[in-house]
């Protein structure tokens, strides 16, 4: 979870530093206004909804803004989401009343500290692990909290090929990824938990308004303090479209699911 210097990240650590970016991010948003669901997750929610089953009562953790929150509730008995920020659970309840889904509940918990109820017949959540110190015993609870099956979605590379190409050309030290899926898969082995993993293809299209904002984003991964700026612009117009002023670049990448039956005799 450290960063490439060795930090933890602030809102991993700083409890009123994550609820003011979700209360932020739900007014930038609009508050009252539906969210909808980020299209490029749209194959991860239907590998998730092919696991579902409409008797079940279901656990999310982490729900965020809903990416798979409202597709599950619709697909199963009922669903219970598990999250630290309170703006998250309000708009999430708005957001259900909006669309008439009346089987969800919200219990506003780390998940660390959750008394566990249940147990649910499915535990899911996709990226939820990033404010989790301790995974070995996250890991657990959630096998613990399941009757049936716990599906755990994380997504991951491939990075960004401009990035690559930078550091390659230019010998530049680049932010790349530090936690991957192998890693949870691994622990999971270490706690006698056999996954399933199944890797789903995904892809998302990045939108900038100017070409500043886009070598603003596009090169604050560079982590070396002086470099061949113009080159590394110059490589990343490569991989961008521009039409009427505004650039886009296609990211393509992959999510892992990892999914399995509760295990019963683990410990640490």
């Amino acid at each position: 979870m450290r960063d490439w210097n060795g930090k933890l990240p602030e809102r991993m650590t700083d409890d009123r530093q994550e609820e003011a970016f979700w209360r932020g991010y739900v007014e930038r948003r609009g508050e009252g206004r539906t969210i909808a669901p980020d299209e490029y997750a749209r194959p991860v929610r239907e590998a998730l909804l092919a696991l579902l089953k409409p008797e079940d009562e279901v656990l999310e953790i982490g729900p965020g803004w809903g990416n798979y929150t409202f597709a599950a509730a619709s697909a199963v008995k009922s669903l219970t989401c598990v999250d630290r920020s309170c703006s998250v659970l309000d708009y999430l309840a708005g957001e259900a009343g909006r669309q008439s889904i009346a089987n969800m509940d919200y219990i506003h918990a780390k998940w660390e500290e959750y008394e566990l109820q249940g147990p649910f017949d499915v535990v899911f959540g996709v990226n939820c692990f990033y404010r989790m110190a301790d995974i070995d015993e996250a890991l657990i609870r959630i096998n613990d909290s399941a009757r049936r099956l716990v599906v755990l979605g994380l997504t991951v590379g491939t990075e960004r090929p401009y990035h690559t190409e930078i550091r390659e050309r230019l010998g530049c030290r680049i932010k790349f990824q530090r936690r991957d899926y192998i890693h949870l898969l691994a622990m999971l082995y270490e706690l006698g938990i056999d996954a399933d993993c199944r890797m789903v293809e995904l892809e998302r299209t990045y939108e900038y308004d100017s070409e500043e904002a886009l070598m603003k984003s596009s090169l604050s991964p560079i982590l070396d303090e002086t470099y061949d700026r113009k080159a590394a612009e110059a490589i990343v117009r490569r991989y961008m479209t521009e039409q009427e002023g505004k650039f886009t670049f296609t990211h393509r990448f992959k999510a892992a699911l990892l999914s399995w039956r509760p295990e019963r005799r683990i410990g640490l």
